[in-house]
């Protein structure tokens, strides 16, 4: 019994990042900055915590595998649609940020239905994108917590996140459209 619940732990600290979700979002919207702020970091070092714990301990999991994006999209997809409606990021990088997610899960959605799965591994540029996400996202909620002058900063990292984030649709969309290509059935 103790081995299968540490052989679980990943997947619990990702469900853990999936309830706290909601969570943050209540906060901001609310204004309870401090709080949203707590939790958010609480959730993002979640997030690199089940993933030291996996590969580290060999705790990997195929629950885990498609948990900890879905936890992920959930966090990121929430928290800047909320910011950007709550004003504290603008609503075009959000835009952005949410789109790549939607064309992202609509891919894999499109591979399922055609029985031609997709690799899911996350790429270097994926995992940029989202650090870099979750830092802006962090940041803003952090100058509004503590009441921090960080535009200039939020700024240059919003730069930082839109050129990650279409670069990492741009690399997604490209891994798609071979993999979609023309099969070699009937040639």
């Amino acid at each position: 019994m103790r081995s299968l619940c540490l052989r679980w732990l990943p997947n619990f600290i990702t469900i853990g990042r999936l309830v706290l979700t909601p969570a943050a979002i209540d906060m901001i919207v609310g204004e309870h900055w401090r709080a949203a702020f707590t939790i958010f970091v609480l959730a993002g070092a979640s997030d690199a915590l089940d993933g030291w714990l996996a590969k580290t301990f060999d705790l990997r999991t195929e629950l885990g595998a498609v948990l900890d994006p879905i936890a992920d999209k959930a966090l990121i997809v929430s928290i800047y649609a909320t910011l950007a409606i709550k004003g504290v990021l603008p609503p075009w990088l959000a835009l952005l940020v949410i789109s790549r997610d939607v064309m992202i899960v609509g891919a894999v959605f499109v591979t399922w239905l055609l029985r031609r799965p997709m690799d899911l591994s996350p790429l270097p540029v994926s995992k940029a994108t989202t650090a870099a996400q979750l830092l802006l996202a962090a940041l803003a909620l952090a100058g509004e917590a503590f009441v921090l002058p960080l535009e200039g900063t939020t700024s240059f990292i919003s730069a930082v996140v839109a050129a990650l984030t279409v670069a990492s649709a741009a690399v997604y969309l490209w891994r798609w459209v071979e993999l979609m290509g023309p099969d070699d059935v009937g040639a």
